[in-house]
Order: C-alpha cells, then structure tokens, then sequence
C-alpha cells in the first residue's frame, strides 16, 4: 500500500517541471485559456456581444465616418489577446457615452474629437490600475451599488432591444422613426420567431452547477443526461443561427451589395488632434464616459466574471490597465474607443461562451473581415436587420440584470433599486452610484446609531 504513494511524486515531478519555467508556463496558460470547452457552445457564445456591437459601429460609421475597417482590425486583435491573457469570454465594447456624443452632435463632435475622449479616458484608466486606485476602489465599493449598476444597465440594454425590435431605426442619426411591419425580411414576426426560438433552445439559463457544463453533481451522483428530442435542441448554436439568417437576409433585401465590396484592407492613418479637438474630447466625451468605464467596464465586470467562472477572479487593476492600452493604442490610429463591459460578458456566458477562445474566435472573424473587406462591409451591416440584432441585445441585458438576484435583504435590495431607478431615468450611472452610495452610507449609520444603547449595557 505505500508504493504507490510513494512513487506518485516521483511520477508527477517530469510533468511539472517545465511549468515551473517562465516561458513554458506562460504558454501552457495562453494555451489553457484558449482552449474550447465545447465548439459550437464557443462559436454561439460569440454572437452574444453583437447586439450591442453591431449597433454602435454602425452607427458611428454612417454618421462621422469612423474608419470601419481599422477598427475591426484593432477589436479583433483585442478580442484575440483579452481571451488569451482572461481565459473567459471578456467581450470588447464601444464606449458608450463618447458613441453618444458623437452620433447626436456629429457636425461638431468627429473623429478627432472621438479619438482625444478615448485617448484621454484610457490614460486615467491606466494610470489608476498600475497605481492601485483602481484596486482599492473596487474593494471600497459595496456589492448592493454595483448590483444596482449591472441592473440598471441590464434593463437598459433591454428597452434599447426592445425599441430596435418595435421601432425603425435611424442609426446614423440614432433616432427611431415608425412602428416596425408585421411583415418582411426586418419584421416583427421575424423578431418574434427569432426569440422564441432562442427561448426554446437556451430556457432561462443555467443554473447552479450546470454552470461549468459537468456530469457531475455533488454527492458523487451523475446528473441523467438529456436525451433524444430534448438533447438536440439544447445542443443547437441558437445565436449563430439568427445571426446568420441575418447575414442571409441581408444579403437577400439588397443582392447588388456584393458589387461594392473592395477587398483589401482600408488605409491605416495616424489621427491629426488638434488643441481643440482634445479640449471638446475631454470636456465633453471623457467626463461622461469615465464614470461608466469605472463602474461597468472594470468593477460591474470583475464581479459577474467571479460570479459566472468560480476561481477566476481578476483584479480591478489588470482590467483597467487592459482598457487603458486598448485606446492609448488603437484610438491614435482611428479605432473606434473601446472597453470591457459587462452587459458584453453576460450576452457572451448567456449563449454558451465559457473560455478565452470564444472571444478570440470573434477576434479572428473581426480581423479577417477588415484585412479582406475593411471599410466596405459597412454596405451589408446597413442591411443587417435591426430586429434580430435586438433580439440578441435583449437576452444579453436580461442576462446581465439577473445578476443582481443574490441580493438577500431587503436593506440590500433597497439601495440596489435606488441606484437602478436614478440610473435609468436621469440616463447616469454616475448619479445612481452616488445616490447607492450616500444610501448605503446613511443605513449604515442608522443602524450603528441604533446599535449604541445594546453596546453601552
């Protein structure tokens, strides 16, 4: 009985070893993060950031004529080196409130002015994760604010769905024009049936340890597996497939798109930002933008990251260094800003995502699309029906808002509901995190206040 035990290290020691070599190690990681759980489980995942994505990169590239092509080039390769160095779906966004700006004011708020707001909001964010602020504001921060933070933008992503299924949209101009057709290659009907389908296949979500996709439950028991009817429907890429029939359709609503495709990648120019292009995009794109990239795209990620992959906690502070480099880098060059989000992280982890490699097969996508195709694919994404794309927003943002389900008390939930209801409706994630925070704050000296007479005795 003791030879075994005693050669077990002996056996293990010649495996180890190499790992223990700086090189070695770190390829065995990248490695490791890369690595698909399931193919087409990786591959569906990879459509849940779209929704969001799609709509922004559009928008900006019919309205200030953002070069489409470099910032598919940048985002693949970000996409490629977060899903390396994270080992889960870590989603590329555009940041929002600088997207904002530029779409409704465009005469006056343009690609340099883009490109400062980005640069200036990725220097504070590198600056505050090499330093540590970042780190310690994410541990300061209580989990009921940054629950009302996740809801708030899970709802919002969700009525934004909810008006591009309902509504025509305008996204050169962000505006919504007319009630959606019933009928039709974008209609209502076509919506619907997308996000029944979706339902069908996916459900509500997994739950409890269905979350790492094991055989194995607690107890030494093996969960019965799922079989006939039942186990090909789930085992479906529902994603994949509505955003394809989307390709597909738009392809169908204008079949002479394929005539204006110029292969090859579109020309890659460094940015001219004059004094007063970074004036106009600091004072009026960096100052909104920061807030947002604080809560959502470094904390509200950290934590649905530790709450959906047990065991890969990550630091506020690589998380904001990584976004900080993003833009000191790509913006110079035209790339449109981007962020980490969690809204992105959820659609992602909805539909199947569970490692680096989902993301970075949609890196791969992204960077083949822009050295063969660059500016020219705007002409199909302008076809894309806007419909499908809200049906996967939807579903990512009520991913996303069922985060804050773990809010146990009612004091919690009461300052998560504040922060929520001052977010959505004064449009501000900023004000709601200071109304959680001054709540939080004032229950908890009401409750120490309440507590003295018991300690006194």
């Amino acid at each position: 009985m003791e030879s075994p035990s005693y050669q077990m290290p002996l056996r293990d020691t010649p495996t180890q070893a190499p790992r223990s070599r700086f090189p070695s190690n770190i390829v065995y990681n990248v490695r490791d993060n890369l690595v698909f759980r399931s193919k087409w489980a990786e591959l569906n995942g990879a459509m849940g950031d779209l929704g969001t994505y799609i709509p922004i990169v559009l928008a900006l590239t019919l309205s200030v004529d953002l070069n489409l092509g470099t910032t598919l080039i940048f985002t693949g390769i970000y996409n490629i080196l977060t899903g390396a160095i994270y080992g889960v779906p870590m989603p590329v966004q555009p940041m929002k409130s600088i997207a904002a700006v530029a779409i409704s004011n465009s005469a006056e708020f343009g690609v340099p002015e883009i490109m400062a707001a980005g640069i200036c909001t990725g220097g504070i964010l590198f600056l505050l994760g090499v330093t540590g602020l970042m780190q310690l504001v994410y541990k300061l921060i209580p989990l009921s604010v940054v629950r009302g933070i996740q809801l708030s933008q899970g709802l919002s992503f969700a009525m934004s769905a909810v008006k591009y299924i309902r509504k025509v949209q305008d996204f050169s101009k962000s505006k919504s024009g007319g009630d959606r057709h019933w009928l039709g290659l974008d209609g209502l009907v076509l919506a619907i049936v997308c996000a029944f389908f979706i339902i069908v296949v996916n459900g509500a979500g997994e739950e409890g340890s269905e979350r790492e996709g094991d055989d194995i439950n607690l107890g030494g028991r093996e969960r019965p597996r799922k079989r006939g009817v039942r186990q090909m429907v789930a085992s479906l890429p529902s994603a994949f497939m509505v955003f394809l029939l989307g390709v597909i359709l738009a392809f169908i609503r204008r079949p002479g798109v394929v005539h204006d495709f110029k292969f090859g990648p579109s020309s890659i120019e460094a940015v001219k930002i004059s004094k007063h292009a970074w004036k106009e995009g600091f004072v009026k794109g960096t100052i909104p933008q920061l807030p947002l990239s604080v809560l959502n795209s470094v904390i509200a990620v950290c934590n649905l990251s530790s709450d959906l992959f047990p065991g890969k906690d990550f630091s506020a502070s690589s998380v904001s260094v990584s976004v900080g480099l993003m833009n000191l880098v790509g913006c110079w060059f035209g790339a449109m800003p981007c962020c980490h989000g969690a809204g992105g992280l959820a659609g992602q982890y909805k539909f199947g995502g569970r490692s680096g490699g989902c993301v970075a097969l949609l890196g791969a996508a992204k960077l083949v699309l822009g050295l063969v195709l660059g500016s020219s694919l705007v002409m199909v994404l302008n076809q894309f029906p806007v419909g499908v794309l809200g049906v996967l927003l939807l579903f990512a943002g009520i991913e996303l808002a069922m985060a804050s389900r773990d809010m146990n008390t009612k004091e919690e939930a009461f300052v998560m509901l504040i922060c929520t209801a001052v977010s959505i409706t004064g449009s501000s994630a900023a004000l709601g995190f200071l109304c959680g925070i001054a709540v939080h704050l004032l229950l908890k000296v009401r409750n120490w206040h309440n507590d003295q007479p018991c300690s006194t005795v």
